[in-house]
């Protein structure tokens, strides 16, 4: 489906909200490094291009949270069972968190395209709980690696432990075909020095002696002498010689069996695996001073294996915005959301430098979007009949029958917030419900008739 939004398109704003509002199926790649829930408080430093930037990495369980915990437990009840065990394992604390984290997840998983992926950036503090909850929301069958990204430097050096040096990614697939571009690195020094050790004199390139015999020995169509050596050979007669005049197969001496010249400038290089090195925010002009800043060169590895050019990326918690220059760098279209305003003066400063002082075609909105990707949806109030049908007769606030004449018609998200006309999205409330909720979440709603004891 195509994005409602333009290319390079910044939100500053709640990305739940937002998400909500965006089109199904309109998004390629997702990668996001939200809060770990650490017990941290983080700053940028003072005089830093980010300063004023800042967030309690702490959470607490509260009413609303408890009403999300509600919503999660009717789209999909096998995470209901995860966070409620997490909450009893690990305290209220990481409940809170793993509510906040699952809500968004389930829109990450609608807005990706069956084609696109997910990296979510955590470390040990819940990486074993968000991949519960990834395992439900996209399946266990869809998880494709857990990616240990060692950190430049280690963290929480104390007296009773092992340093903590590393972050986790949890990659996770759509659906069963994603896009997917292997990735190599150069050989290791020390291993191009033992393996190809030969250099050829006319052209200066390295190679090595590769074997050319059959582990099958049963292959009586390639049983034959070659060079005054009878072998099972791994080619036929006719390529044996055709390569032999090419100069790519040798013998090094008379007798001895002849070899194929491997050059090491063919090769691809050693498979990129989920041990990822740490590279630091080095690059010239990288550095910003934000607190949780990850290096561009993270994010070339995640752009280049799983998207193509043009594809669509988004990054919901996106900071100084380092997945986004990755992105433009590599032709890549991008949408990103962040809470703090800072994020749109960085990405747009951060892109300028990079593109020339004549870069400026960001958009900056705080607006939710309108999902374009519901079809042509009559007036909502003609569903007014069949709601009171499918709730039969009780308002979705209290839980109590009232007659269809004091039932309204509510958005469960508001409209504000990214909800749609969608019947979905539709619910009857009783007056007084409706009034007090007005354009807030139905999970204030629900927390606030919990508090005054109206509802149980």
């Amino acid at each position: 489906m195509p994005a409602n939004w333009s290319n390079r398109t910044l939100w500053t704003g709640d990305n739940l909200d937002i998400m909500r509002g965006m089109n199904a199926e309109s998004v390629d790649l997702i990668y996001l490094d939200p809060p770990f829930n650490s017990n941290r408080d983080y700053a940028a430093p003072i005089g830093s291009e980010t300063a004023g930037a800042a967030f309690k990495d702490t959470w607490t369980l509260s009413d609303v949270d408890e009403a999300w915990h509600g919503e999660v437990a009717d789209r999909q009840p096998a995470l209901y069972s995860i966070i409620d065990a997490a909450g009893m394992a690990h305290g209220q604390g990481m409940k809170s968190y793993l509510i906040m984290m699952a809500v968004r997840l389930l829109e990450m998983q609608r807005l990706l395209k069956p084609t696109g992926s997910i990296y979510l950036h955590c470390d040990p503090t819940a990486s074993h709980y968000l991949k519960m909850l990834m395992d439900s929301i996209f399946g266990q069958a869809r998880f494709r690696n857990e990616i240990v990204w060692r950190r430049t430097t280690a963290k929480g050096l104390a007296s009773t432990r092992f340093a903590s040096s590393h972050d986790t990614l949890l990659f996770y697939a759509r659906g069963d075909t994603p896009c997917w571009n292997p990735q190599f690195e150069p050989h290791d020094p020390e291993y191009v020095r033992k393996f190809y050790r030969y250099i050829e004199e006319e052209t200066g390139r390295r190679y090595r002696h590769d074997n050319l015999t059959n582990p099958n020995k049963d292959r009586p169509n390639l049983t034959y002498e070659f060079l005054g050596i009878v072998r099972v050979w791994r080619w036929t007669q006719e390529r044996m010689q055709r390569e032999y005049e090419r100069g790519r197969v040798i013998q090094t001496a008379p007798g001895n069996v002849p070899v194929l010249k491997r050059y090491l400038d063919e090769q691809q290089g050693r498979a990129v695996d989920d041990l990822w090195g740490g590279n630091p925010v080095t690059e010239k002009g990288e550095a910003t001073g934000y607190p949780t800043q990850k290096p561009v060169a993270l994010f070339d590895l995640i752009i280049r294996a799983t998207s193509h050019e043009g594809d669509m990326i988004l990054d919901p918690f996106c900071g100084c915005a380092t997945a986004l220059v990755a992105a433009d760098r590599l032709n890549r279209e991008w949408a990103g959301i962040d809470l703090s305003p800072l994020a749109a003066r960085l990405v747009l400063k951060r892109l300028r430098e990079d593109r020339g002082p004549l870069f400026d075609d960001v958009t900056h909105r705080q607006d939710v979007p309108a999902r374009t990707d519901l079809g042509e949806l009559p007036n909502y109030r003609t569903y007014k009949h069949t709601l009171y049908g499918r709730q039969e007769g009780i308002c979705g606030g209290r839980q109590v029958l009232f007659p269809f004449r004091n039932m309204t018609l509510d958005h469960v998200v508001a409209r504000s917030r990214g909800g749609s006309d969608h019947i979905e999205n539709l619910q009857l409330l009783c007056g007084a419900c409706n009034s007090m909720k007005g354009a807030e979440s139905q999970e204030y709603l629900v927390a606030r008739l919990k508090a005054e004891g109206i509802r149980t």
